[in-house]
């Protein structure tokens, strides 16, 4: 009997040793003798698809597609600031409108590029986006005209400092425009990412807007 037993145990062990030795890189559990057929770029394609999964709409995609615009505008006048003969304050108000918003427009990039979605590029009153093979200006609220920035690239000195105050003042009440319409979109906002910077663009814009009013109300107070 001990004899019996010895041996009915070594075949045990032989069998068990067979079947851990059939068992695949993505099996649910060892010793089991399924084979997997999945390659190795259908896991990297989940393990991509799962790194970026969250929960965001296409109201959150269409906002960081159009902030970038947004952006790139208020830097582009922002830079005439040095050019352009504007005041220390003007000089200090556009250098941290550069950075800031430099940084957001990083930030909304690359949330954009890790969900696959198109980066836009911003030309003129609007966003250009291509729908169904034909471009599109979709107008933003508070961006500035040709008009407009024909008026402030004439400007120098005083005169500069207030049209750059005005137009800027609108320009980020557009700003603060696009965050209401955000968060009062059906389950938009939801995304970390798109939450933080939404209400960081929405604090920080409201605040530079109270900063420019008064900035904007000294200079044009009578001497």
């Amino acid at each position: 009997m001990p004899f019996r037993a010895a041996g009915m145990v070594a075949s045990l062990l032989a069998i068990l040793t067979a079947c851990r030795g059939t068992t695949r890189a993505g099996d649910s559990s060892p010793g089991t003798a399924t084979v997997t057929t999945k390659s190795d770029a259908w896991y990297a394609a989940q393990a991509r698809a799962d790194s970026v999964r969250h929960p965001y709409t296409p109201a959150d995609i269409q906002f960081m597609s159009r902030m970038i615009g947004h952006h790139s505008q208020a830097i582009v006048i922002s830079r005439w600031a040095p050019t352009h003969g504007a005041s220390a304050a003007i000089l200090t108000l556009a250098a941290r409108i550069i950075n800031g918003q430099q940084d957001e427009i990083a930030t909304m990039q690359r949330w954009l590029r890790d969900r696959l979605q198109p980066v836009p590029h911003e030309k003129g009153p609007g966003l250009k986006m291509m729908m169904d093979g034909v471009e599109h200006t979709m107008p933003m609220p508070g961006m500035l005209s040709d008009a407009d920035l024909r008026a402030l690239d004439a400007a120098s000195g005083p005169e500069f400092d207030r049209l750059f105050l005005s137009l800027m003042i609108r320009h980020h009440r557009g700003a603060v425009a696009m965050v209401k319409d955000l968060f009062g979109s059906y389950g938009a906002a939801q995304d970390e990412t798109v939450f933080r910077l939404a209400s960081d663009v929405n604090v920080d814009q409201s605040t530079e807007i109270d900063r420019m009013e008064r900035m904007l109300a000294h200079i044009q107070r009578p001497r």
